[in-house]
């Protein structure tokens, strides 16, 4: 039951799965025998590739108009009762076989699969989120700012604070535009330079910029992305006339990372091609010449964040990915050395979550890495509020064993960044959400947990930040003051199914969230 085809890139459980089952709808009642073995059905079809989804993960209106129909592909089954379902049958990119060439149930028994789900799930969409303090709208610890030149409607795909750079430390990408702009502390803007494609992500080495070029923007099975790299001069202007491309014929991908995964000297690339019903994570091996060997690690889509990391201290560098699609979950890749990696499931999530980012940071100082993990992606076929959207902490055992410790809920979590924003000692988490509740709870758009020890967070945000619609964000000292600053990027051109009372597209292309506080 695969439904997350996300259309642009970089978004407690209990409250939710209390809900009871039987609760009456407008959707006819099916029998107990009809239920059972609807269930049964779900299980065999569903689990095969993903979580079993329970019906109360969304309303019943939502799986029989949305969620099932985009199911039903998967299963040979093209269209039901007079409807169409959504697929891509005739595209040439996807390998044969793809679909299954005849259905793999009877209609009855496809009947009975919509029966168990429409009738076990609320009529309405009406589990409400549980949290224990409301936003505060006001937050002293930082101070926004904005540029002042107006570029249209802003299409900001990644943002970059360049600790680094003194002269220009913020980074801009706008995805429609194909240029990447660099601003220096004043928000005005130094330099700039078109891209071949649209830039979602870049890996910065020394003098050099390694650009994750997605090549189309919206769902498609094509191999149009490509990594491509850019020269930086001593001076820190662009010395760039003509991209240099690394690697072609990647699918969507969101990130490229490297690191020299088989110790040979050289510089491999980890690729996460979230692409769209086919894409894969990969790692590509540096042959010298400008020549990859391409190994898939998992032949899937979904990746859409990766860290390298040698978690076992053995020299040979491993790899954490989280998977966004389908089979939705934090992977790790544990290098064996001879280019072989061996794969562990660490955490696993429902396949209707929307995952959307993760970071690995050490929150209870207890000398191991714990996972900050994000849902809230709704570019898919159910577009309603979910209570399980927001920000989980993972506490890691030491063995790579991750327990739930920590959920605050956000509708269309996209990001979480945990830095000590207020240098207490302790880490704190600030967030964005892409598919925030615009209108009753537009604050949702950025938010700050304040950490006051025992994971006890105390969650602010500020009223201007509701003039973006923020897809992606970055942390880090831009004015070296000893304080960690923020800065986040609008995306306003794509739609929303909960409208704004604020016009995006007339808000700024950034934002700057200046830390304020007391070093």
């Amino acid at each position: 039951m695969k439904t997350r085809l996300r259309y642009f890139v970089a978004l407690p459980l209990v409250v939710l799965f209390g809900l009871s089952a039987c609760k009456q709808n407008k959707y006819p009642k099916a029998s107990d025998e009809t239920i059972a073995e609807g269930k049964k059905l779900a299980e065999l079809h569903c689990q095969s590739c993903h979580m079993f989804p329970e019906p109360n993960w969304v309303d019943a209106k939502t799986w029989d108009q949305g969620v099932l129909p985009a199911m039903g592909p998967r299963l040979g089954i093209f269209s039901y009762k007079g409807k169409h379902y959504p697929a891509e049958k005739y595209n040439l990119s996807l390998p044969p076989g793809f679909y299954p060439s005849k259905p793999v149930m009877t209609e009855v028994q496809w009947q009975t699969i919509i029966d168990y789900y429409t009738s076990l799930a609320s009529e309405k969409n009406e589990i409400k989120q549980v949290r224990t303090y409301p936003i505060k709208n006001e937050l002293s610890l930082f101070t926004a700012l904005t540029p002042n030149i107006k570029q249209g409607a802003p299409s900001t795909s990644f943002v970059k604070i360049d600790s680094a750079s003194k002269a220009n430390p913020f980074i801009i990408s706008d995805v429609v535009k194909h240029q990447i702009y660099r601003y220096n502390s004043q928000l005005q803007p130094t330099d700039s330079f078109t891209t071949w494609g649209p830039i979602v992500n870049l890996e910065m080495k020394q003098n050099e910029w390694f650009l994750c070029d997605i090549g189309i923007l919206n769902p498609n099975n094509d191999k149009l992305g490509s990594g491509k790299k850019v020269s930086i001069g001593k001076d820190e202007k662009f010395i760039q006339k003509s991209e240099q491309s690394v690697i072609r014929l990647l699918q969507r991908p969101v990130q490229l990372t490297t690191a020299d995964l088989n110790k040979d000297g050289k510089d491999d690339i980890i690729a996460c091609e979230f692409g769209y019903l086919t894409g894969a994570l990969s790692w590509l091996e540096n042959k010298g010449g400008g020549k990859y060997d391409k190994h898939v690690l998992r032949p899937l889509p979904g990746a859409i964040k990766a860290y390298v990391e040698d978690y076992n201290h053995d020299g040979l560098p491993d790899i954490w990915v989280l998977f966004a699609q389908g089979d939705e979950g934090v992977y790790l890749y544990t290098n064996k050395g001879d280019g072989k990696f061996e794969e562990q499931r660490v955490l696993r999530f429902p396949s209707i979550n929307g995952s959307s980012y993760f970071e690995m940071v050490d929150m209870n100082q207890d000398g191991f890495k714990d996972i900050i993990y994000t849902c809230g992606d709704n570019a898919d076929f159910s577009t309603v509020l979910k209570p399980y959207h927001g920000v989980y902490i993972y506490l890691n055992d030491g063995k790579n064993n991750f327990t739930k410790k920590y959920f605050y809920p956000l509708n269309g979590c996209y990001k979480a960044i945990a830095r000590d924003f207020d240098n207490d000692g302790d880490l704190d988490i600030a967030t964005i959400s892409y598919f925030a509740d615009y209108q009753d709870q537009p604050e949702e758009g950025f938010v700050y947990l304040q950490n006051n020890g025992n994971f006890d967070f105390k969650p602010f945000s500020l009223p201007i930040t509701q003039q973006g619609r923020w897809l992606t964000m970055d942390a880090g000292d831009y004015d070296h003051d000893g304080k960690i600053d923020l800065i986040l990027g609008n995306f306003s051109v794509a739609p929303s199914f909960i409208k704004s009372k604020i016009d995006w597209k007339k808000g700024p292309t950034f934002m700057v969230l200046k830390n304020t506080g007391i070093r």
